[in-house]
């Protein structure tokens, strides 16, 4: 290989930061030295370091955790009483790479005092963060893949009070013809829905609720082929709407209901598990966390574990973390930038900003909700960076363009080395 001429500039070798996300992005650079294939290999697992948050950590684990993670090369924060023993238990951030955590976790499963649970946790969603590819999702009348890249979920409300579009799609032929416009403009999902749930919104029977979708989910049955979504809180609209061709329940509420896990059950429609606090009249009477991510991730996890038990499968399921539902604007922010946590519990991750009153106060507050695409396209693109399966929006067309980009950017990140050795099967690409 003809080697470059020396630079005539002031910086003689060139010292630059790298910036990769994926093993693959990793291995190529590596490669790029020349390396042995196997030194790649080795080099490639050392290249990211992964850092997972544990809460609760038994205050007997604790040090023993951070002592099997400095063996490996690794390290962990815990709480400073964990020295002083003035704390039962620690949150724990854990400071790894991959191949780090591939010599720890064997290790934790031989220790006492719960260690090897946290092992299992640990090891969950590290896979569950990383995985990348193809995923089938479980419906009523058909299935969806997911994972292979974003996903657009077009928002179809026939309402006459949505913070949005109220209004303009009450008439069923109306309500069609926006269907098929938006999946002419490339909505992998439709999703249809009969009661506004904008803050402070007045609450819509479930009679009232149903006589707005039937007709419009009566037209589409048999006319698209694209997965259709109710979104809606009540539990006989949910099971209606499945009987006449929807494949999936949005549920802000996120499962709370008993009845709802039972119709999601016996009709087999995936379902979206959304976070929200209260109800849509009252979500914003209190948005005080004292860890929003951790308390969101948790009420999700505790939604999800309860459908499993309820007989809803996992290919069934999936997960929103609720921007704008309970939450001010700064929260629903932190919440776009780390959507990506979400992943971790395994199901694909839904965001939905398109129009939110949070993009407005970014703008700095004048905007209406027609005023705030430029911003909607943003908060995908952020979304879609991050792993998100499905981004829900209003403004398909541009939505679908945007992610365009950011899939060719992520095939090009995740394009595999030349040599095949530096990922090896239990490793993943991302």
């Amino acid at each position: 290989m003809e080697k470059a001429p020396a630079p005539e500039g002031e910086h003689r070798f060139g010292a630059r930061v790298l910036e990769w996300e994926t093993l693959s992005e990793i291995a190529r650079e590596i490669e790029r030295t020349e390396s042995d294939p196997e030194g790649v290999g080795i080099m490639t697992r050392k290249g990211r370091v992964f850092p997972v948050r544990l809460e609760r950590v038994p205050l007997k684990a604790a040090p023993l955790l951070k002592q099997e993670l400095l063996s490996v090369g690794g390290d962990a924060a815990h709480a400073r009483g964990v020295a002083d023993h003035s704390v039962p238990a620690t949150p724990t951030v854990l400071l790894a790479n991959w191949g780090q955590y591939l010599r720890l976790l064997p290790k934790l499963k031989r220790q006492p005092f719960g260690l090897a649970a946290v092992a299992a946790e640990v090891e969950h969603a590290l896979r569950a963060y990383v995985a990348h590819g193809p995923r089938t999702v479980r419906a009523a009348h058909r299935t969806l893949t997911l994972g292979d890249r974003p996903r657009v979920m077009g928002v179809l409300n026939v309402t006459p009070d949505s913070f949005s579009d109220g209004g303009h799609f009450l008439e069923p032929a109306a309500a069609v013809a926006e269907a098929e416009r938006q999946i002419a403009a490339g909505a992998a999902i439709l999703d249809v829905g009969g009661e506004s749930t904008r803050p402070r919104a007045n609450p819509t029977s479930p009679e009232a609720e149903w006589r707005r979708i039937e007709p419009v989910l009566g037209a589409l049955r048999g006319r698209v082929e694209v997965p259709i979504s109710v979104d809606t809180r009540h539990p006989e609209v949910a099971a209606k709407a499945v009987a006449a061709g929807a494949d999936l329940v949005n549920d802000v509420e996120g499962l709370r209901s008993e009845e709802m896990r039972r119709v999601v059950a016996r009709t087999g429609a995936a379902v979206i598990v959304m976070h929200l606090r209260g109800s849509p009249a009252t979500m914003q009477d209190d948005t005080r966390y004292d860890d929003l991510r951790g308390e969101v991730y948790a009420a999700l996890d505790a939604a999800t574990s309860a459908a499993r038990r309820d007989g809803i499968g996992e290919d069934q399921l999936l997960v929103d973390p609720g921007l704008g539902f309970g939450k001010s604007a700064e929260q629903s922010l932190e919440l776009l930038v780390h959507a990506g946590e979400f992943r971790s519990l395994g199901y694909p991750v839904v965001i939905g900003a398109s129009r939110k009153s949070f993009l407005g106060h970014l703008l700095g507050g004048a905007s209406g909700p027609l005023d705030r695409l430029e911003a909607g396209l943003a908060a995908a693109t952020i979304a879609a960076e991050r792993g998100v399966a499905i981004v829900r929006t209003h403004d398909v067309g541009p939505t679908v363009r945007a992610l365009t980009v950011v899939e060719a950017a992520r095939r090009l990140a995740d394009r595999a080395p030349a040599t095949p050795e530096p990922l090896a099967a239990t490793e993943p690409d991302r």
